[in-house]
């Protein structure tokens, strides 16, 4: 009795994973899309920091499974910040390469909320200054570090025929700048992707 107990409940919990497997979608796509970059400092009177218009693009993979998604992101991306000063001008452009981690609860019509960090690499980019008409340019990576630490939310909308929509927001955590100055920088970026699933496996 005790072994036809035993085996009832190994072939029902084989039934179960194989019902939870097939529950499981799997996908590997694509994205990009605008960035609208800034930063988070506090200026010294007589400094204004505007918005900077870059883009993303990267790769993504998904693992949904019924009403909840985790989707990992590798991603290029430009952003910074223009700024403006008493005696001139300056843009500050960063190249990273990020990774979010991204949690999606799936709503109604494939409609998702969106939240998770974001770990980014700063790649390359320069700092750009202007002052009475003369223009120097140093590397970003002179001035700030290496890592940093975002909050990414949003929404997103995964349509038919495997076409994705994303809006996002990434506050940045951790300051950026290494200590040469007293702005504590950090990243914030607004970004709109559009996205396409070049593999999927299950339902």
């Amino acid at each position: 009795m005790k072994k036809i107990f035993c085996a009832v409940l190994v072939m029902l919990g084989l039934g179960l994973a194989q019902q939870s497997v097939a529950q499981v979608q799997f996908a590997l796509g694509i994205k990009g899309g605008p960035n609208f970059a800034n930063l988070d400092t506090k200026s010294s009177p007589g400094e204004n920091y505007k918005n900077r218009t870059g883009f993303h693009a990267g790769a993504f993979a998904l693992f949904k499974f019924a009403k909840i998604g985790i989707q990992p992101e590798l991603l290029f991306s430009k952003q910074g910040s223009n700024f403006q000063f008493n005696s001139g001008s300056g843009e500050a452009n960063f190249d990273y390469i990020n990774v979010p981690i991204i949690l999606k609860l799936y709503t109604v019509a494939g409609i998702n909320i969106q939240a998770g960090p974001q770990f980014g690499f700063l790649s390359g980019g320069q700092l750009k200054q202007t002052i009475q008409g003369t223009t120097t340019t140093q590397a970003a990576k002179d001035f700030y570090k290496g890592s940093d630490l975002s909050l990414a939310l949003g929404l997103g909308w995964d349509l038919p025929f495997g076409l994705t929509l994303d809006a996002r927001y990434n506050l940045g955590l951790s300051k950026i700048n290494d200590g040469s100055n007293n702005n504590d920088a950090k990243n914030q970026v607004f970004q709109v992707s559009a996205g396409f699933k070049i593999l999927k496996l299950g339902k």
